[in-house]
């Protein structure tokens, strides 16, 4: 019966894409050049802006190519489970929306704004990745959330120009890690550009320090609020992470600076045509930013280290993602699952991946698509980490903890950018916001 289920959905995508996502290959057009969606509008919504939504809308235009259906992207910023939360009270709600919390995506589920996805998206995923994504995308025994974008967000980047200046090589070690950025400095350029006005890269920041100096085990304790934010591995992270902020001359425009600065900033301030620093931390996606913004040849004018071990502990790898959702208030179900069905095949991964900064965690995604070798290499490195990735802490939190401009994890680790010289207090704080954040779930 699960097999014939299977194949009648598997026939409903052939009718709606023109072939078969469900053993992975590239959907073509239907025969005759018949546009099978033809008259069909969805609304789509994400985070993106800039380049992102730019390489967005060529994976948009090629579903609309294939199907007739004509789709409208709507940029939330941050905020997006405020903002779909009012689109969907107001009656003006998006048929598909990529989130890229893992929390508001259990959020959405539990307030039952999401439409499981259909048997097809699930054998796609069942057929082409690891089996942490659709775990990532489930609540209870529901799959909701199809990965579409990846994120590897253990990547140093540098200028290799101002590292050569200053005398050194990628370091291996945190410590190691401190020593290059002094000599950074003592070149002439500061040594990090900081994105302190995104919260969100300041998690990143402690996620990494906290992965690799307390373990996989008690990562995974923090994320589920098993363990309180005043645990005393909280506040030796919170420590090595000030160590960083506090040092005089490593940070691009000091703590004040980096508070006024957003992330697209933090790269232009390492690969811009006036550089005021050689290093800024983030994800793979710095790469589509230098590249498409700047000018810069990813491998040779940009490059990357992984985040470096802390404390003798292993190097982190954590990732995070986008998962296309498909709300229950669209207004056009068919045609939203059908772009979700769209986003499983390796054909729409590939459009973005051709275009940059994306890496996707299809295992049937041909890696010669990715335009160069170090992005090939990352997207390599993140499909065969399997199940052992470690998923962005922050993401996992409830919204309010994790994902809210101004409030909860966000803010206060701007507030310890500001002044990093007590952990202590931070953690608590921290603990106080988690606390509240996690009784709303109840």
């Amino acid at each position: 019966m699960r097999r014939r289920t299977m194949l009648l959905s598997c026939t409903a995508l052939t009718l709606a894409l023109g072939a078969t996502a469900c053993g992975g290959d590239p959907v073509t057009s239907a025969g005759g050049g018949d546009k099978p969606l033809g008259g069909q509008t969805i609304s789509v919504a994400g985070v993106w802006s800039g380049a992102e939504q730019k390489n967005f809308q060529k994976v948009l235009d090629g579903f609309s190519a294939k199907t007739g259906a004509k789709t409208e992207f709507v940029s939330t910023g941050d905020n997006i489970s405020t903002v779909i939360g009012s689109k969907i009270e107001g009656g003006n709600a998006p048929d598909v929306v990529l989130v890229p919390q893992l929390g508001v995506l259990q959020q959405f589920a539990k307030k039952d704004w999401l439409k499981p996805l259909s048997p097809a998206v699930q054998q796609a995923v069942d057929t082409n990745y690891a089996d942490v994504w659709k775990e990532y995308g489930s609540v209870g025994e529901s799959l909701y959330g199809l990965y579409f974008k990846a994120a590897h967000k253990s990547t140093v980047w540098y200028s290799p120009e101002a590292l050569d200046q200053a005398g050194v090589k990628p370091p291996k070690t945190f410590k190691e890690m401190l020593t290059s950025a002094r000599a950074v400095s003592d070149s002439g350029l500061a040594a990090f550009a900081v994105a302190g006005e995104d919260g969100w890269t300041l998690t990143d920041w402690f996620e990494n320090i906290y992965l690799s100096q307390a373990g996989p085990e008690k990562y995974g304790q923090l994320a589920n609020h098993s363990i309180k934010w005043t645990d005393p591995t909280v506040v030796k992270a919170l420590t090595t992470l000030g160590t960083l902020f506090s040092e005089e001359g490593l940070i691009a425009g000091g703590q004040k600076g980096a508070l006024s600065t957003d992330f697209p900033s933090s790269v232009a301030k390492v690969f811009g045509p006036e550089p005021e620093a050689g290093m800024v931390y983030e994800g793979d996606f710095v790469a589509g930013v230098a590249k498409d913004q700047f000018g810069r040849k990813i491998g040779e004018d940009a490059a990357f280290f992984p985040f470096p071990s802390v404390d003798g502990g292993k190097a982190p790898v954590v990732s995070g993602g986008d998962a296309a959702v498909v709300l229950k208030e669209s207004k056009n179900q068919k045609t939203a699952m059908a772009f979700v069905e769209y986003l499983a095949t390796p054909e729409a991964a590939g459009i973005w991946a051709e275009a940059g900064g994306f890496i996707s965690p299809n295992k049937k995604l041909d890696l010669a698509k990715y335009g160069d070798e170090t992005t090939r290499g990352i997207a390599e490195s993140l499909v065969q980490a399997g199940d052992s990735v470690r998923f962005d802490m922050s993401d996992q939190a409830p919204a309010a903890f994790g994902g809210t401009k101004g409030t909860g994890e966000w803010k206060l680790l701007q507030d310890f950018l500001r002044d990093p010289s007590d952990a202590e207090s931070i953690a608590g704080q921290l603990e106080t916001a988690a606390a509240k954040a996690y009784r709303g779930l109840s």
